[in-house]
């Protein structure tokens, strides 16, 4: 039987190879932009993590997680996504007696248990950032500033931000008990798992995707009415720093976001029907963790479905030439020294290939532009003998004689 990639995988082919490269590409550099440091975590933490960081009433940890026992019976989970790990590494590093703000992103693969569908796999890569130290509100349009310059480089133009603010340990029980009263009512309509959450952390029902929860909530208060002066203080500051960006916005008190951690400010950016980046603020992880009080702000954009998006508004993604010159060859000395031509240039930067199939010089021609090899040009006794050659522009067919000794000659004329 022909072996198939595991359900909710996908290969990332040669030919699409350059889409990733430049999106990754795009992230590195805007994130340098907000001076914003690498890390990379590993792809398998202890289980614990993910249910004290995450949150044990998400359908993430409840439903989603790989988790196993290793050899030691221990038990490993997959990282579903990238907060918990880089906090956890931020935590065992002490990185919190630098100075602070730390900025810190990543791209990495996440595994999810979930039902495939489009642009949604079991596994999936994610890039995300990770801010650390300040609670200030300028922090949190700062990294929604960040993730909007990220999809408006790439192209993306058709894109709505909406915020919302879930409040704080002072304010929130109280939204709790008013959300319980609201709820009890129809608490037996409810669905098992929204049954499970309801005295324990009632917020994670709004959440909910079956159709019965969500017919049962769409009337329930909203937390904006019942946040503290605090929250309420910080949420009006970060709407004036997003109006000063010039960043339009939507308040949505339907935003609750899949995680537990979040606290005040959260973030879903939208193209059309994708949410396409999700975000906000989680002052009290870092605690939740083991480490200090340390507020930090954050968000994960999905590279895939990003990268789908992408071609769904046709936005063309450059694509490098894969080869800068193709050297053909006449007689056997003439391979040879197509052979040691070809990575002397590529020692100076000049992407190079030699016929490696014995195809005739015709054949070569043809193989040449099918690469797409910007120049060509062939060996033969001519060349060898009067140490001179002639490059072929593919483009135009216009040719230029060169120094077949002179290495930085035939560089500069490609280039």
């Amino acid at each position: 039987m022909e072996m198939q990639a595991p359900k909710g995988t996908k290969d990332m082919l040669p030919q699409d190879a350059y889409k990733w490269n430049f999106v990754e590409k795009t992230f590195r550099d805007v994130a340098k932009y907000y001076g914003m440091r690498e890390i990379r975590t590993p792809m398998f933490e202890h289980t614990e993590l993910f249910a004290r960081g995450v949150g044990d009433t998400t359908d993430i940890v409840q439903k989603e997680m790989y988790t196993f026992n290793d050899k030691g019976n221990r038990s490993i989970t997959l990282k579903p996504e990238g907060t918990a790990g880089a906090g956890r590494a931020f935590i065992e590093s002490r990185l919190f007696n630098e100075a602070q703000p730390t900025k810190l992103y990543y791209i990495t693969p996440c595994f999810r248990y979930e039902n495939v569908q489009k642009g949604r796999f079991r596994q999936f890569h994610q890039f995300g950032t990770e801010v650390y130290g300040s609670k200030e509100p300028s922090m949190d349009a700062e990294v929604i500033a960040l993730a909007m310059q990220v999809l408006k480089t790439l192209g993306l133009q058709s894109l709505s931000l909406n915020i919302n603010n879930l409040g704080c340990p002072s304010c929130r029980p109280k939204y709790n008990e008013a959300l319980k009263n609201y709820l009890k009512e129809n608490y037996d309509n409810l669905c098992p798992l929204c049954q499970s959450r309801f005295e324990k952390n009632p917020m994670r029902i709004l959440d909910c995707k079956e159709k019965k929860c969500k017919e049962i909530t769409k009337n329930a208060p909203i937390i904006l009415d019942y946040m503290c002066e605090e929250c309420d203080t910080h949420f009006d500051a970060v709407k004036k720093y997003l109006t000063a960006l010039n960043i339009p916005y939507t308040v949505d008190p339907g935003i609750v976001r899949g995680l537990d951690y979040y606290t005040k400010t959260i973030f879903e950016i939208l193209n059309d029907e994708f949410t396409v980046c999700g975000g906000g603020r989680y002052d009290k992880l870092i605690e939740e963790l083991g480490g200090p009080e340390m507020p930090a702000v954050g968000f994960g954009m999905g590279i895939e479905r990003l990268i789908m998006i992408l071609e769904k508004e046709g936005i063309e993604i450059p694509n490098e030439n894969l080869f800068d010159l193709y050297i053909g060859a006449r007689g056997d000395e003439a391979k040879f020294a197509a052979f040691t031509l070809a990575n002397k240039l590529r020692e100076v930067g000049i992407k190079t290939e030699v016929n490696h199939m014995g195809r005739s010089v015709k054949a070569e021609m043809k193989y040449a532009n099918k690469i797409g090899a910007a120049f060509t040009t062939i060996l033969g006794d001519d060349e060898l003998q009067n140490k001179v050659i002639k490059l072929k522009r593919m483009s135009d067919g216009e040719q230029f004689e060169v120094s077949l000794d002179n290495i930085q000659e035939i560089a500069n004329a490609i280039k």
